[in-house]
């Protein structure tokens, strides 16, 4: 097992820097965003190596002050931090690189381009200079530019160069980086991928072998548990595999430039499995070539899967509620039951229902989408605005509502005494659906238990094994109680 120097980075001058785990090595001090901080203090509760940068405006930064400003700061940081981050196209001045030993240096750039050659251009430029490391950061707009410095990482073959994408759509490249020679893993400044969600998420420093690669479709992605735990499993099965998260925009463009290109494959590592989320359900749906019978009475999917290189669309979405009600022992046949949302996780969830003999009525705020869902499924419909939860012993909530705020998608006033409400959306707590509905007395069913419901049919189509609970579990908090303190 390989081993990567993950680098924190300190952008708030009021952060803790001792508040870092001891697997961190670098600390990075955004000195365009945190100011000019005092080494000697930082190095009271940081033992690690310190790195100075001062990132420009031209270069996504926020320091826009003069030339001879910069200067000034630079040197003086080249005289009391371990290393300078130097902006090869700015700062490679001879009296600067005079004062800055080779061993010291970090030389940079923060740009777009258009392809691996112009990158390499890029690199063949900063290597005129000599560095301890050279840092090639690029900020792509579709899938396929996010490949560029990944695919420029694997050509130059170098131990002194890291080079990733960032932005939404090129994060996931910063995860791909290290297993392909990266030495350094650089926590972003703010969101993303930070220090904690490196770690949790994707287990570093620590760099198991990775031969596939599987990840989650979607916009946005950012939030989602399931990298945290398919990459938990493939630790526990020692699998050597990889699950990023891929924020797409378009996904016929991820799907041609990033999947069927097999570009990944030109790095060592193949795709095998996709997971789909919204908005692009739909869309997934027609660049699968074969389909299961339940997506197309559903018109969406959410997995996908390679069988020998030909792609299969296939859902969990249609069983999850099934098998979250018969874990408490209640079966779905008879139950009268309504699925709040018609987008692609709804109607696949109310397609499961029916099939397992519940009486289903559909919901939606907007009537086009009820009225599509309607025509595939066949099922009664009722506008959100005259929802109420009477008569109804089931209750699904497959809207977002109440994942990143505090409403709810119906007016809880009127459950039935003996209602189940099933709420898909998830977050760190309870959404404000479930904590109401249990605030009245009723069951309520978490998003978190759904979703390890729907990971475990995943991971084990795409992978071919069956997924370690345990692992999971402990991820998602509570070790071995915690289904049961999911479920309460």
């Amino acid at each position: 097992m390989g081993k990567a120097t993950l680098i924190a980075t300190l952008a708030d001058p009021f952060s803790e820097s001792g508040a870092w785990p001891d697997c961190v090595e670098w600390l990075e001090v955004r000195a365009d965003l945190a100011g000019d901080l005092d080494p000697d203090q930082l190095r009271r509760h940081f033992k690690g190596r310190l790195l100075y940068t001062l990132r420009s405006g031209e270069e996504g930064g926020a320091f826009a002050g003069t030339s001879d400003e910069r200067r000034r700061r630079l040197s003086d940081a080249a005289r009391r931090y371990d290393f300078v981050d130097l902006e090869g196209e700015r700062d490679c001045l001879p009296d600067l690189l005079d004062e800055i030993p080779p061993a010291r240096r970090v030389i940079s750039w923060h740009g777009v381009v258009p392809d691996a050659a112009a990158l390499r251009e890029k690199f063949e430029r900063l290597s005129a200079h000599e560095a301890f490391l050279y840092r090639l950061v690029t900020t792509p707009s579709k899938a396929s530019e996010a490949l560029v410095p990944l695919l420029t990482l694997k050509a130059l073959g170098r131990a002194d160069v890291v080079a990733y994408a960032e932005g939404d759509v090129g994060s996931w490249s910063r995860l791909v980086a290290p297993r392909l020679g990266a030495p350094f893993v650089f926590a972003a400044a703010e969101g993303g991928f930070n220090v904690s969600k490196l770690i949790e998420d994707y287990g570093l420093p620590a760099l198991p072998d990775c031969e596939e690669i599987y990840g989650i479709v979607g916009n946005p992605v950012m939030q989602s548990l399931s990298p945290r735990l398919h990459n938990a499993a493939y630790r526990a099965l020692n699998h050597p595999a990889l699950f990023v998260p891929f924020h797409v925009e378009e996904f016929g463009e991820f799907w041609r430039e990033a999947v069927k290109s097999r570009a990944l494959e030109e790095l060592g590592l193949r795709v095998k499995g996709l997971t789909v989320v919204s908005p692009h359900k739909e869309a997934a749906l027609a660049a699968a070539r074969k389909h299961t019978p339940m997506t197309r009475a559903a018109g969406s999917t959410n997995l996908f899967v390679s069988n020998g290189g030909e792609w299969e669309a296939d859902t969990s979405d249609s069983d999850c509620v099934v098998i979250a009600l018969r874990e408490r022992g209640i079966a779905a046949e008879g139950l009268k039951a309504a699925v709040i949302g018609c987008g692609g996780a709804g109607r696949a969830v109310a397609a499961g229902l029916t099939r397992a003999g519940a009486k289903v009525t559909l919901v939606n705020r907007g009537a086009a989408r009820g009225r599509y869902a309607v025509e595939l499924l066949g099922l009664p419909f009722a506008p959100l605005s005259e929802f109420s939860g009477r008569g109804f012993a089931l209750i699904v909530n497959a809207t977002p509502v109440g994942r990143d705020d505090l409403r709810t998608p119906f007016d809880l006033s009127g459950l039935e005494e003996d209602a189940v409400v099933v709420d898909l959306a998830y977050g760190s707590e309870p959404t404000p659906l479930v904590v109401g509905t249990r605030a009245r007395g009723r069951l309520a069913v978490d998003g978190r238990e759904v979703l390890l419901i729907q990971v475990q049919h995943q991971f084990q189509r795409m992978t071919g094994f069956v997924m370690p609970v345990g692992p999971a579990l402990e991820e998602l908090g509570g070790g071995a109680d915690a289904r049961e303190l999911l479920a309460t």
